[in-house]
């Protein structure tokens, strides 16, 4: 056998992306990022950064993960709790034009989180900023502030973000994911909200709190009882351990 050669081989690079997403004022809304340096200088992008030459890549997603939002991978087997956030690998991205400076090929991952604060820049990025995905994947594939014209995202990260939106949307269906959206003590109404938010239509609170009480192992009541959505007191429940739904949660025609 003839000895292997490495320098036979183009060189390229390693990115992590994350598509990260979280539900504000009921709407789901992805983390964004204003490019500070080229390529795209100045243009809102998903968050990421190279693989280090000493960390795999789960590692990499989640280093980025706590440097941009403060969150650290939780088991994607599990909700997220406390500070944690589900963290999942999405799709690998290597179209050899995505990035002008070189052959980079991106690992993207998806995360989700209940509310989160407002963000911190930091690399190579001058600001940082939540945005409803509906603005972001408009009809006019642009995005930009009340004072800027409207730009699509930097490199394939409208792509990208496309992809982990439709994998939350799908995966809500089936598993207890939509918990990782939630706080660890939540109402039956504030799940239903995120469902309406990942999915973009209304639910009817009745049949939706009949469907996720009655599909086993799915919530738990935790004791308690809250005001905060206004009203009577509402029960309190939690993740139970299911990951898979039984019978499924169906997204509505649209």
């Amino acid at each position: 056998m003839p000895p292997y050669d490495p320098s036979t081989f183009p060189p390229f690079a390693v990115t992590v992306d994350l598509v990260v997403l979280t539900v504000r004022r009921h709407a789901l809304c992805a983390l964004v990022v204003r490019r500070g340096e080229s390529p795209f200088q100045g243009r809102w992008a998903l968050p990421g950064g190279f693989v280090r030459a000493d960390e795999d890549l789960a590692a990499a997603a989640a280093r980025e993960l706590v440097e941009e939002t403060g969150l650290c991978a939780h088991d994607p087997a599990a909700p997220a709790v406390g500070n944690g956030a589900h963290l999942e690998q999405l799709a690998t991205y290597g179209d050899p034009g995505r990035d002008p400076r070189m052959r980079v090929v991106s690992v993207a991952h998806l995360a989700l989180a209940p509310d989160l604060p407002a963000p911190r820049a930091g690399g190579d990025a001058n600001s940082a900023r939540w945005a409803p995905v509906d603005d972001l994947l408009g009809p006019g594939g642009g995005f930009g502030r009340d004072d800027e014209q409207s730009a699509a995202l930097a490199f394939d990260h409208a792509r990208i973000l496309d992809d982990g939106v439709e994998r939350a949307r799908s995966k809500i269906e089936y598993s207890s994911l939509a918990t990782a959206f939630c706080p660890p003590e939540f109402t039956v109404g504030e799940l239903r909200r995120v469902y309406e938010a990942v999915w973009g239509v209304v639910l009817d609170p009745r049949n939706f709190h009949r469907k996720v009480t009655g599909t086993p192992g799915f919530l738990v009541p935790s004791g308690g009882t809250t005001t905060r959505q206004g009203g009577r007191p509402a029960q309190l429940f939690r993740a139970g351990a299911a990951t898979v739904l039984n019978p499924p949660m169906l997204r509505p025609e649209v």
